[in-house]
């Protein structure tokens, strides 16, 4: 008998054990608070605006909560309603050694829409609208410097509606709330995908103009002969640059080999004369000239502008061996070939909108694109 309860007991140990915690696991490492400053944003729910952050390299957490509110210790349900004045919001904790205040606010404006004052996307109301809170007046300035720059860069049509405020109380949100895409990743992707935000951004970030980096290469371009950049292996950001700067389908499909919806994307339907450029690199890719539609929803060519900057590699992805199509200066997914076309190629270059960027036939000169003028002159005079 007493053999028996030693097992028993032992077992017992055993069960509880397998279920414990093991220290470490899925957790980031702890920072002392003397590394890390932090940083509070509202981007419409906060499930969204947490995962957008916590990605980014420097970043060491996001707490879903609320804050700007007039009722103490409040829970979901007061909040959602809109009666006690709070947003749903984020706080964020991350080294400035790594990215810096000015760098979060850049990743803040890319990841949601400024211009819309009452909620964001399909969360409607004051507790879902985007703003930024400050805690001293270096923020407060840095925050009032970049909405500046963004609404003087003219990414938006519409006026940028986003409020600066003083950073009251802080709430942090329910648990089940925290790292809710992590814990629900089927529900949330669901949710993300219905919410209609990333389409947005796609196409609201399809040209960078707030991008002050480029307004630098593009003066540099015109100094060297007008020649655009050809994406060099020195011109390229890291990866970190890159997730700050790029909306999160631009990365999906640039980097790791994604695929955006078709009939829902930048550029499937544009008809504008003009060249197609490598969203990071900025080297020429393919024309309007040789653009058709292919009725698949996807931007469509008969062939590259600039064949030299086209790398085809083979693809045996669903099932069946395809020809993928990357930049070579970047190295960015593009797209795929098939030999379906029209005439005089019998190509159609299936390629993402995400990974180009559009200058129109009137912007190239001042682009740095200025060459390719001739291609629609000559069409033009025919």
């Amino acid at each position: 008998m007493r053999t028996m309860l030693f097992f028993i007991l032992i077992l017992f140990a055993l069960i509880i054990g397998f279920n414990l915690p093991v220290s470490g696991m899925d957790e980031k490492p702890v920072k002392d608070a003397a590394e890390t400053q932090t940083a509070v944003f509202a981007g419409g729910c906060f499930w969204c605006t947490e995962a957008d952050f916590e990605k980014v390299e420097g970043v060491v957490e996001a707490v879903s909560g609320y804050t700007g509110g007039h009722v103490a210790n409040p829970v979901y349900e007061q909040v959602s309603s809109g009666a006690t004045g709070h947003i749903e919001s984020v706080r964020v904790v991350y080294e400035p050694e790594k990215i810096t205040y000015a760098q979060l606010l850049e990743v803040f404006w890319r990841h949601i829409d400024p211009t819309d004052k009452g909620g964001q996307f399909v969360d409607r109301g004051k507790q879902y609208r985007s703003a930024i809170f400050y805690s001293d007046e270096q923020q407060r300035r840095l925050a009032e410097q970049s909405k500046e720059q963004l609404a003087a860069s003219g990414q938006f049509d519409k006026p940028i509606v986003t409020e600066i405020l003083p950073l009251g109380d802080f709430y942090e949100a329910e648990e089940y709330h925290q790292d809710y895409y992590k814990k629900n990743p089927l529900r949330y992707r669901g949710y993300r995908a219905g919410s209609g935000r990333d389409r947005f951004l796609q196409k609201a970030w399809a040209v960078d103009k707030f991008d002050l980096t480029l307004d630098i290469q593009e003066s540099k371009m015109q100094e060297s002969k007008n020649l655009p950049a050809q994406g060099s292996a020195q011109s390229i950001p890291d990866d970190v640059e890159l997730r700050r700067k790029l909306t999160p389908m631009q990365y999906k499909v640039t980097r790791q080999d994604g695929t955006e919806p078709p009939f829902n994307n930048a550029y499937w339907d544009n008809h504008e004369p003009g060249i197609y450029v490598d969203i990071i690199s900025g080297e020429a890719l393919f024309s309007s000239a040789d653009k058709f539609d292919s009725g698949t929803g996807w931007p469509s060519f008969t062939r590259p502008l600039e064949p030299d900057n086209i790398v085809e590699k083979s693809d045996i992805g669903f099932f069946s061996i395809r020809t993928e199509v990357r930049s070579k200066g970047a190295d960015s997914h593009l797209g795929h070939v098939f030999e379906d076309g029209p005439k005089p190629t019998g190509l159609r270059y299936c390629i993402n909108s995400a990974a180009l960027r559009f200058i129109p036939r009137a912007d190239l000169e001042k682009a740095g694109y200025g060459r390719y003028l001739s291609l629609f002159a000559a069409k033009s005079a025919k």
